[in-house]
């Protein structure tokens, strides 16, 4: 599974991408505004950081304005994914850029239609909202499952991109049930290195260590 993270912080990206551990990145207007950056800039600098899909989401509601925003997103690098709504709107996009030979993450997704809609206007990327469907007390998991289902049967290219992760169990649960790609904050992607048992058997090895008054530098 493919880990893009999700955020617009150049540091973490910088941090992790040199880790690894990012394949992509993806932002939204509410990344953008915490940046407190300009749009074009900060996207720049992501794309000059990593090589993968950077994600950077149109603002406008009908499709002509979509449209011109994505080709003018688009000409920031050759990665970038242009984001779009899963609207009608935004589904008329999607078909003319992907068309057009641009990648399209198609966002905001929270049923196995809308992700069906997508993958048929010809999204690179669909993502699947997991953690609000948890909010409202719907499993986002069994609809990352789902759209795993359907696109399999019918051969669909377009890749479950499994969004709003919050906890290291969807991210496991995500790579079981088969999406390819999952977006998380940094905090998400670093906090799975964690595990109690892993802390205190460290904890233990480092009081056998010091017991033995040896040193190895």
């Amino acid at each position: 599974m493919k880990f893009f993270v999700d955020t617009a912080d150049v540091d973490a990206i910088r941090e992790l991408n040199d880790l690894g551990m990012v394949d992509g990145v993806t932002t939204n207007p509410s990344l953008i505004l915490k940046s407190g950056r300009d749009i074009l800039e900060v996207t720049k600098e992501i794309c000059d950081i990593v090589s993968g899909p950077v994600s950077a989401e149109v603002v406008a509601l009908t499709a002509d304005e979509m449209i011109a925003e994505g080709r003018k997103l688009a000409k920031i690098a050759p990665n970038i994914a242009v984001k779009v709504p899963l609207t009608w709107d935004g589904l008329k996009t999607c078909k003319v850029l992907s068309g057009e030979g641009h990648m399209v993450n198609v966002t905001l997704c929270f049923s196995a239609n809308q992700a069906l809609l997508a993958a048929k206007a010809g999204a690179t990327f669909i993502s699947p909202f997991i953690g609000r469907m948890d909010d409202i007390n719907l499993d986002g998991l069994d609809l990352i499952a789902d759209i795993r289902t359907i696109y399999d049967n019918y051969g669909f290219e377009t890749q479950i991109l499994a969004a709003s992760i919050r906890t290291a169990n969807h991210v496991a649960q995500c790579a079981l049930i088969g999406a390819d790609v999952m977006t998380a904050p940094p905090s998400v992607i670093k906090g799975l290195a964690g595990h109690v048992l892993t802390d205190k058997g460290l904890d233990q090895f480092m009081k056998d260590w010091a017991k033995t008054g040896q040193k190895i530098l």
